[in-house]
């Protein structure tokens, strides 16, 4: 790579972003990374009817969360800006103006109502309307290409509305390249003549996308597969301009899923999974879900991520950033959709929580539960240590461990006829006195004790501790019984097994 690698992520503002760009952003930045090169972000809105407020912060608090800051873009200043659209368009007037001046580009004056007319009319005769070389000179259509330059000068000066359509080419055959997909063949009989100006002074996100990419010096456009219908004509947009056009990779599809359709926010809703970053709240006041309020570390987000359409060719799964910059690579990326699986990215997140500090686990585990607020926050990381194990997300700790900071209220009905037996009374009484001898209440000491008085008396297993666990946790549940005890302390330990055996009448 002779110049120095140049990357943009180009989202615009019109909502929350959505984990397909996120993994769009990701691509990029570990391209970025591997190359020593820079990962640009640009917000493209020049379509402000759907411009929506704040959108922008949620774009870039999100590449935040997820790690994958970018190296310019609003607020980062590079020598390329600015990186909003809205405050570029005085740029792009002058290269329409250079493509109609080159023969590559005209004025189209249609209506919308002629337009649209046209489009029922070719529908009743069971056709497709396209604006290209078959029509746009026969008269029917309204554009430089049959009016003379002093018509259409006359139009532009009463102010009438136009626009200004990309010339395509007929009978040519397009040779592309793509560094995903391989070379790819377009017969541009098939092109319409794309829109690239408007007339309120704004361009279409074609001409705006390929002047940007241009001035920024992007030397690789990664994106998504729903962009592929525009390669033809943004490779054609450079060569009309005599630039050097980057090379291009798109991105597979994340589905479903079922594998069947493109992953939508629908999915999520329905299946109880988010698909956005961060939690959404729109303008109507509606709420979407998010990956970080659900309570996924950004590891396991990123992790799963990069297996939405990459594979390293090896068994690794588990990587973290550092290593996914050594071994990322376009070429390893596959055509073909990849299925969201939201079991998977579960995987990821119980793995990485079992890597998270206990201590700082049990800062968030206590700023989530009003009942740990008066709670030591060394006790709370201790009794994460012992149930963490079994943990996917913070929010999983109550369930798993209640028990260390309250008496059970109940007991679970199942466990409950499971563990009473007739004379569990009686040994329940014995194993009170046992545990109350018990000066020095360690988990070892109280072991020996317990469990020595049960062998001694060839008493089964299961007719003590079944009982004793359900005293202590109300369930047959939770990790060691004797870690328990040395948990709650003895005086706690010793009242739970008093309120089982007053339970029992």
């Amino acid at each position: 790579m002779s110049n120095p690698v140049r990357v943009r992520f180009a989202p615009s503002p019109t909502g929350p972003l959505h984990i397909g760009g996120v993994r769009t952003a990701l691509f990029n930045y570990l391209f970025a990374k591997k190359h020593n090169g820079t990962f640009v972000l640009r917000i493209e809105d020049t379509d402000q009817n759907r411009y929506v407020e704040g959108a922008e912060e949620y774009i870039i608090e999100s590449l935040n969360w997820c790690n994958i800051p970018f190296d310019e873009g609003p607020g980062k200043a590079g020598k390329f800006g600015p990186y909003r659209q809205s405050e570029r368009k005085h740029l792009y007037k002058q290269y329409a103006d250079e493509l109609i001046a080159k023969g590559k580009a005209y004025y189209a004056f249609d209506t919308a109502e002629q337009l649209d007319a046209h489009r029922k009319d070719h529908e009743a005769q069971g056709k497709t309307f396209i604006y290209n070389w078959h029509n746009r000179e026969k008269g029917r259509l309204v554009n430089s290409l049959v009016l003379s330059a002093e018509e259409t000068q006359a139009k532009i000066d009463a102010g009438e509305d136009y626009v200004i359509r990309f010339l395509s080419p007929q009978d040519e055959t397009l040779h592309l390249k793509d560094i995903i997909r391989g070379d790819i063949k377009i017969d541009t009989n098939i092109l319409d003549d794309k829109v690239l100006f408007k007339s309120d002074g704004m361009p279409t996100y074609h001409l705006a996308n390929i002047v940007d990419d241009h001035l920024m010096e992007i030397t690789h456009v990664i994106r998504g597969e729903e962009w592929l219908p525009s390669l033809a004509l943004h490779y054609q947009l450079y060569e009309a301009f005599g630039w050097q056009a980057p090379e291009f990779a798109h991105l597979p599809l994340i589905l479903k899923p079922t594998g069947k359709g493109k992953l939508s926010k629908r999915d999520g809703d329905k299946l109880g999974f988010p698909v956005f970053p961060l939690e959404y709240i729109s303008p109507e006041g509606d709420v979407s879900k998010g990956y970080r309020e659900d309570g996924y570390f950004q590891e396991a987000v990123i992790n799963f991520l990069v297996f939405l359409g990459w594979n390293p060719g090896t068994e690794q799964e588990i990587f973290s950033l550092e290593e996914l910059v050594n071994a990322f690579d376009l070429s390893k990326v596959n055509k073909s959709g990849a299925r969201f699986d939201p079991d998977k990215i579960k995987w990821f997140n119980h793995h990485y929580m079992q890597e998270q500090k206990n201590d700082d686990l049990a800062m968030a585990f206590q700023k989530s539960h009003d009942q740990l607020q008066e709670i030591d926050v060394n006790y709370i990381a201790l009794v994460i240590g012992l149930i963490k194990e079994r943990a996917t997300f913070v929010n999983d700790f109550w369930d798993l461990g209640h028990f260390f900071f309250e008496a059970p209220k109940t007991y679970e009905e199942k466990a409950f006829k499971k563990a009473i037996k007739a004379d569990t009374k009686d040994i329940m009484g014995t194993v009170k006195s046992i545990i109350n001898g018990v000066d020095n209440f360690e988990v070892e000491t109280l072991q020996r004790a317990v469990k020595g008085w049960i062998t001694e008396n060839e008493i089964g297993f299961g007719k003590v501790m079944m009982p004793l666990r359900l005293a202590l946790v109300g369930d047959l549940k939770g990790p060691d019984v004797f870690d328990i005890m040395f948990m709650v302390g003895k005086n706690e330990t010793l009242n739970r097994i008093e309120c089982l055996v007053n339970s029992l009448g």
